[in-house]
């Protein structure tokens, strides 16, 4: 089984949804993790977009990049530019991915408009998690992605 990690600031919404996202698409292939270099508790409005579409993130919990440093992972990806900049360096990663998403959690304005943000991101995100799990194959014999 792949093991990634997907890394973003606060492990709060991008990251989070990422993992919901893998673990829901192709869990039977990658075991699958988020991280924070600055964790903080994962946004309530993460958590309903991601509901709406039948993936319950509600349990999972932000978690610090420390905590998986001496883990070797087939994949680290980052998916905002800040974490990109900050990210320690994961040695026993096979692959380092950036994979850039605007911040649904710095949306201002009423509490339609930042679900509408949260949404726009979660899409963004699948499609590119559904692209990296149907290139899965293509990806085995060591080529970058």
């Amino acid at each position: 089984m792949q093991r990634v990690l997907f890394v973003c600031t606060h492990n709060t919404a991008r990251s989070q949804m990422a993992e919901g996202l893998l673990r829901h698409l192709a869990g039977h292939e990658f075991e699958v993790f988020s991280a924070g270099t600055e964790p903080g508790a994962v946004h309530g409005l993460a958590i309903e977009a991601m509901a709406e579409i039948g993936i319950d993130i509600s349990a999972q919990r932000s978690k610090t990049v420390d905590q998986f440093l001496r883990q070797d992972f087939d994949y680290v990806i980052t998916v905002c530019d800040k974490a990109r900049e900050t990210c320690p360096l994961f040695p026993g990663a096979t692959t380092t991915l950036h994979w850039s998403f605007r911040d649904p959690a710095a949306a201002r304005g009423s509490e339609a408009s930042r679900l509408a943000r949260f949404r726009a991101v979660r899409d963004e995100i699948a499609a590119v998690v559904g692209r990296f799990v149907s290139d899965a194959s293509n990806r085995r014999g060591g080529e970058s992605w």
